[in-house]
C-alpha cells in the first residue's frame, strides 16, 4: 500500500497540533512541509506521522509531533533570532528551527547521528544550520549569545553553561528531572535574574555530559 505522507501531514497537523492549541502559523507551515517520515529509519517510516515518539539508531528518539511544536512555540522566535539546539538526534527538530529563525546552531554527543542528521538537513536544502560534535551540556560559548535555546534530552538539573549563553531576553526550554519523567521547563533571562514556568511533564531520553547524566 502506498502511503500519501502530504495527506497524513495535513491530518497530523490538524489532529495533533492544531487541535492542542499551537497557533504559530509559522510552526504550522513547517510541520506541513517538513517530510517527517525521512528522518526516522526505514522500518517506522510508516507510523512517522502518529501521535507518539519514534526510536531512532543509537538508543535515541525523535520526539512526538505535538511536542516538537510546544518546545518550538514556546521558544517564541522571530525570523532573525539565533538559535542554539542540543540534541541534534534525527534533524527533524533542527528543520522545524530552521524554517522559523535565521539560524540554528545544533550540537550533538553521537557522531553516527550527527552524520546522519546533517546529510538529510542537507539534502533538504537547508543553508542556514551550523552543526558539531560536542558535549552539548557546555553549550556553543563561540556564538553566544542566543536568542533561544532549546534542549532535546531530559537534565537532571539546569545545565549552568546553557543559562549563560542566553541573551537578555532570551528563552530556554528543557526537560528537567529524574531519568523516568521530567518537567518541561520554560526559562526566560530577565534584566534581574531568571524567570521560570512549567510547561508540563514529559520523559525524554538523558542528556548526556558534563552538566547532565554522567553514564
Amino acid at each position: 500500500m502506498t502511503i500519501d505522507y502530504f495527506l497524513e501531514r495535513e491530518k497530523m497537523v490538524k489532529e495533533q497540533i492544531v487541535v492542542r492549541g499551537i497557533r504559530n502559523e509559522k510552526i504550522i507551515a513547517a510541520m506541513k512541509k517538513i517530510p517527517r517520515h525521512l528522518f526516522v529509519p526505514d522500518k517506522w517510516q510508516v507510523q512517522a506521522y502518529a501521535d507518539r515518539p519514534l526510536p531512532i539508531e543509537m538508543q535515541q528518539t525523535i520526539s512526538q509531533p505535538y511536542i516538537v511544536a510546544l518546545m518550538t512555540e514556546s521558544l517564541r522566535l522571530g525570523p532573525t533570532d539565533k538559535v542554539l539546539e542540543i540534541g541534534t538526534g534525527s534533524g527533524y527538530q533542527t528543520a522545524v528551527l530552521a524554517e522559523i529563525c535565521n539560524s540554528v546552531y545544533t550540537v550533538e554527543l553521537l557522531p553516527e547521528l550527527m552524520e546522519s542528521a546533517t546529510e538529510l538537513l542537507g539534502r533538504l536544502g537547508y543553508r542556514n544550520i551550523v552543526a558539531k560534535i560536542d558535549d552539548g551540556t557546555l553549550g556553543w560559548p563561540e556564538h553566544q549569545l542566543y536568542d533561544a535555546i532549546i534542549v532535546t534530552a531530559g537534565a537532571p538539573h539546569l545545565p549552568q553553561p546553557l543559562l549563560a549563553q542566553l541573551a537578555d531576553g532570551g528563552r530556554l526550554v528543557i526537560p528537567v528531572g529524574n531519568s523516568l519523567s521530567q518537567s518541561l521547563k520554560k526559562i526566560v533571562r530577565r534584566p534581574d535574574g531568571f524567570w521560570e514556568d512549567q510547561l508540563l511533564q514529559c520523559q525524554f531520553v538523558p542528556l548526556r555530559g558534563q552538566h547532565g547524566w554522567q553514564q
